[in-house]
């Protein structure tokens, strides 16, 4: 199958160009010093459409589908996996059954420029990738919602315009599953700020900078009634579960991202770097490694290609979803620590690119699910579930 029409080798190029001139020297920049993503550079991805690639055309968005995300978000990721992921925040809140239809639009069209972005937050201390094990609170007040309750890798909750949240509205009954009762709400807030009734401290991490990730607290924080994500009991779970088939697909361009960048850089320090008289190129081991890193990198691509078509296609990928976003993760980690190895003694310094891209690919095994998560998901769907597995 070609999956690279004319007009996506297109789109590509114009994102590699973008990259190149754009994200690049601003990551070398500022990665180092844990500085934010500049609002400049926000400005100019907004006006090359990055925020809304999904996004109908009537609503201000390019609409496109999830190949063309996922191209796309490989490139930005080259340079700075955080300005790849920013794009992700801007989901669009047209799901807001409670908002008048000239809100949601207005909100959508400013998401898809990048200027109405959320932070979402779904973990809590106690709940990773167990979600149905949300014991944040939502209590009905009149005409408010009551959020109490704490929430843990919140990232972009100080710049976001807005925090999606998964929150409990009821205990599960003995009768129901135990994300019975879960629900997506949206907390608007002053951009730099936290929500009222809501505190919080940045987590120290060791990546993914560009941007911070929070530790909050809800205390009494109050929403209108109408804050909340249309749907039935139980909504905001299979909300988050299908959000997260697309996430995964996003992670997985954004591992293959950082796995290139490592790629291409190891590649030109191997030319650069002599010893023992000649280019490291020159090394049978150092030529060995940097073929089966290119091969894996390659691989994966393929493989998202691949998911990415039939996500367009309409077809759900839960077990797809979650084998692209194993493998390329997987990938990403082995490869950029293969690269640091090239540049040896140089690669364990922030003079080179190659310790951000190994830093920030150790994250994809982590965040839209562990790679643990994603094999439980794989095995269940080809074998059946556990006979000795709890309801969930």
């Amino acid at each position: 199958m070609t999956y690279l029409t004319d007009e996506r080798l297109m789109i590509q190029e114009v994102a590699r160009e973008f990259t190149r001139r754009e994200v690049l020297p601003v990551a070398n920049e500022l990665d180092p010093v844990q500085g934010d993503i500049p609002m400049d550079l926000r400005r100019k991805m907004g006006e090359m459409g990055y925020f809304g690639i999904r996004m109908a055309e009537e609503h201000g968005g390019l609409g496109l589908g999830v190949f063309e995300y996922c191209l796309i978000t490989e490139e930005l990721a080259r340079g700075w996996m955080s300005v790849a992921s920013i794009i992700a925040r801007a989901g669009g809140v047209m799901g807001v059954g409670g908002w008048p239809l000239e809100k949601r639009l207005e909100l959508t069209r400013r998401a898809a420029r990048g200027d109405y972005l959320a932070a979402v937050s779904l973990s809590e201390p106690n709940v990773g990738s167990d979600l149905a094990a949300v014991s944040c609170r939502a209590v009905l007040d009149g005409n408010e919602w009551v959020i109490t309750g704490n929430k843990y890798w919140c990232t972009f909750a100080d710049g976001a315009d807005y925090i999606q949240l998964l929150a409990r509205v009821e205990a599960p009954g003995s009768d129901k599953a135990r994300y019975a009762g879960l629900r997506s709400f949206i907390i608007e807030k002053p951009r730099g700020e936290l929500p009222a009734g809501c505190a919080g401290s940045p987590i120290p991490k060791i990546g993914y900078f560009g941007w911070k990730t929070w530790e909050l607290a809800f205390d009494g924080c109050r929403i209108p009634r109408e804050n909340i994500i249309t749907g039935g009991d139980s909504e905001g779970f299979k909300n988050t579960v299908n959000f997260l088939n697309v996430a995964r697909a996003h992670t997985a361009a954004r591992a293959i991202g950082l796995a290139r960048g490592a790629l291409e850089d190891a590649m030109t320090y191997a030319h650069e770097r002599v010893q023992f008289g000649v280019p490291i190129a020159d090394f049978q081991e150092t030529r060995f490694k940097l073929a089966r890193m290119a091969t894996d990198v390659e691989a994966a691509r393929q493989l998202m290609y691949s998911v990415a078509t039939r996500m367009d296609g309409g077809e759900t990928c839960d077990t797809e979803a979650s084998m692209v976003k194993y493998f390329a993760a997987e990938m990403a980690e082995r490869v950029t620590s293969d690269a640091l190895q090239i540049l040896g003694g140089a690669g364990y310094t922030k003079l080179h690119a190659v310790e951000r891209h190994w830093r920030d690919a150790r994250l994809t095994k982590i965040f839209e699910g562990t790679s643990e998560i994603q094999l439980r998901i794989i095995s269940d769907r080809l074998l059946g579930k556990p006979t000795s597995r709890n309801r969930s």
